[in-house]
């Protein structure tokens, strides 16, 4: 034994808590039901915001954040949130069957809300995408409002944080009040700009069956953490109420910081004081009081405010404070009407007196192909040789990257955590498998846009990670012009696509020393190429683009993904993730020269 000794934890076990915890919420909350199969708990009436086309605003993420994000679902919130294991992102397949439940056939269509951090941003993206692909109306709003990064450079970005409850209720307002989808997004992303939140850690958390998520002297506190336990900005000595409310708010408006929030004097904005899970009431309630006053203070005034647990990590104890400035709409959405449980007492409805079932509702997945939930319609074909030659590329992707392997890990050891390679051979192994014999192939290689939506399922399934989610997008856009023609320009719209996907969802562009450096260069040289070229000469010249720009990488400043974290100084060879494309870019161009 290591010598750290495990949580106190009041659960059954820990494979089993997350479900539990919602079998709980939907029992003792009668608005509520689960869908079978899934950690989503959706609206009991759903099927009546289905029928009137309402547009119906979904959520989720890691559990132990609760009551987020299960708890906001009722009239004039979400419709529905789906669950991932506690501080872990949920899956494409949870997320998708949670935006059918309340998407399909609604004319009014989906906002998903999701918060800041590469495994929701790729996993919602991806199921929103797919969700696109079968017919739904969608789209994603996507909240950053963390304040306490010091910088923007060699960072995912700004992490989402209390202020996505806030973001609940005014899409949820808006969707109630029968907004179009549009207007709902609009204004939505429009108060992700108006808002900031820093947090502040007394004590650690401790995941179910282990220890402190870090170490904290008894003299100590920690500010601008997130929500998942990580580290924050500055570790100082223990304050008083007043002086760490002070810290907090003068670390959030500090102009010289680049994700401040800007409070002028005679701002009118809300304050929520959002209790960590470990916070006693006593303390929380001294700390509204000295933040109301500080803000005071400073000339702003407070004209909603709200106290008491929101979003929580575990048993932290600790506080966060947001601020959002306001206009008229924003105040109507947040004072209009919510029965949702979690933002305030729930209300147990008369008459039902057995909580101990918690309802089900049952979803069929529509369109299941292999091991992915996607439902794509035929799309053009090819002739029995260009067939032939996409299975002949296939197979050769496959094999290039099964040997790329110890090479790719071998990169990946200087940027992140040396398995770059061996996640692409997982992806490559199940395409060769699947894939089978040239006279019978596993895979639709005659329909370029249902191999490209099986292949993001392999990456989706198989290759698992970031990587994995990456590739499933790339493939997953890439498949829709692909419907409606296979001729070369055809081609350079679906990789086109691709990377808007990636970028949109990834939260990458090209020069931050990615994947999308190559296969951005490939794109434009292919597009620009096509005019004046044979298609093969085309790619030919897109092929050589990539490995120029992935070798380029050498010299990039990180700027996403794991290598945003590591100094400059250590990263002296291409980055990984470009040299895969490379690979498989030039595997492809072997079958076709």
């Amino acid at each position: 034994m290591s010598g750290v000794t495990k949580s106190k934890k009041l659960v059954n076990s820990v494979e089993r808590c997350v479900d539990e915890c919602l079998a709980g919420l939907v029992a003792t909350n009668p608005g509520l039901q689960l869908l079978e199969g899934h950690r989503v708990v959706v609206r009991a009436d759903v099927a009546s915001l289905v029928n009137a086309g309402t547009v119906t605003i979904m959520s989720g993420g890691g559990s132990g954040h609760e009551p987020a994000h299960a708890g906001y679902i009722g009239e004039g919130m979400l419709s529905g949130a789906v669950a991932g294991a506690v501080f872990t992102s949920p899956p494409p397949g949870s997320i998708l069957a949670a935006i059918r439940a309340i998407g399909t056939n609604n004319k009014g269509g989906v906002v998903a809300v999701v918060k800041n951090y590469t495994g929701d941003r790729l996993n919602f993206g991806l199921a929103v995408e797919r969700a696109k692909a079968e017919g739904i109306k969608a789209d994603m709003v996507v909240v950053g409002e963390d304040c306490a990064l010091t910088s923007a450079d060699k960072t995912a970005g700004r992490r989402g944080l209390c202020g996505t409850v806030l973001i609940h209720k005014i899409a949820g307002a808006l969707a109630l009040k029968g907004c179009p989808l549009e207007e709902v997004v609009k204004i939505a992303k429009d108060a992700t700009t108006k808002m900031g939140t820093v947090g502040l850690s007394l004590t650690p958390c401790s995941l179910p069956g282990a220890g402190p998520s870090f170490q904290l002297a008894a003299d100590e506190m920690e500010l601008g953490l997130g929500i998942h336990g990580e580290a924050g900005v500055k570790r100082m000595k223990l304050q008083s109420a007043k002086d760490a409310v002070k810290t907090v708010l003068d670390h959030m408006t500090n102009p010289k910081t680049s994700t401040h929030l800007t409070l002028p004097k005679g701002e009118s904005v809300a304050l929520m004081v959002n209790n960590l899970g470990g916070t006693s009431v006593l303390e929380l309630n001294i700390v509204a009081h000295e933040a109301v006053t500080y803000l005071e203070s400073m000339g702003v005034s407070v004209d909603r405010m709200y106290c008491g647990i929101f979003m929580t990590s575990l048993e932290m104890a600790g506080i966060s404070l947001t601020v959002l400035r306001l206009d008229d709409t924003l105040k109507a959405c947040l004072d209009a009407p919510t029965s949702a449980p979690g933002w305030q007492h729930p209300l147990l409805a008369a008459g039902i007196t057995d909580r101990r079932t918690p309802k089900v509702m049952k979803v069929t997945d529509t369109g299941r192909q292999q091991s992915s939930d996607v439902d794509t319609p035929k799309g053009s074909t090819l002739s029995q040789g260009d067939a032939d030659r996409l299975f002949s590329a296939l197979q050769a992707i496959g094999q290039s990257l099964l040997a790329a392997e110890e090479r790719l890990n071998s990169l990946d050891l200087q940027s992140g955590d040396g398995d770059c390679g061996s996640t692409m051979a997982r992806g490559a192994k199940d395409l060769v498998e699947q894939l089978g014999k040239r006279d019978s192939p596993g895979l639709p290689v005659s329909c370029p846009s249902e191999c490209a939506v099986a292949l993001s399922a392999i990456a989706e399934n198989i290759m698992g990670g970031s990587s994995g989610a990456l590739y499933s997008l790339f493939l997953t856009a890439a498949a829709v012009p692909l419907r409606s023609g296979v001729g070369a320009s055809d081609w350079a719209k679906a990789l086109q696509a691709g990377i808007t996907a990636v970028m949109r969802y990834g939260g990458a562009e090209p020069g931050h020393r990615t994947m999308l450096d190559p296969l951005h260069a490939a794109a434009t040289t292919f597009s620009k190429q096509l005019s004046a070229a044979k298609p093969v000469e085309a790619f030919t010249a897109a092929v050589k683009a990539a490995e120029t720009a992935a070798e380029a990488t050498t010299k990039m400043a990180a700027q996403a993904g794991r290598a945003s974290y590591v100094s400059a100084n250590l990263l002296t060879q291409p980055d990984p993730g470009a040299v895969a494309v490379v690979i498989w870019m030039k595997a492809v161009l072997e079958k076709l020269a």
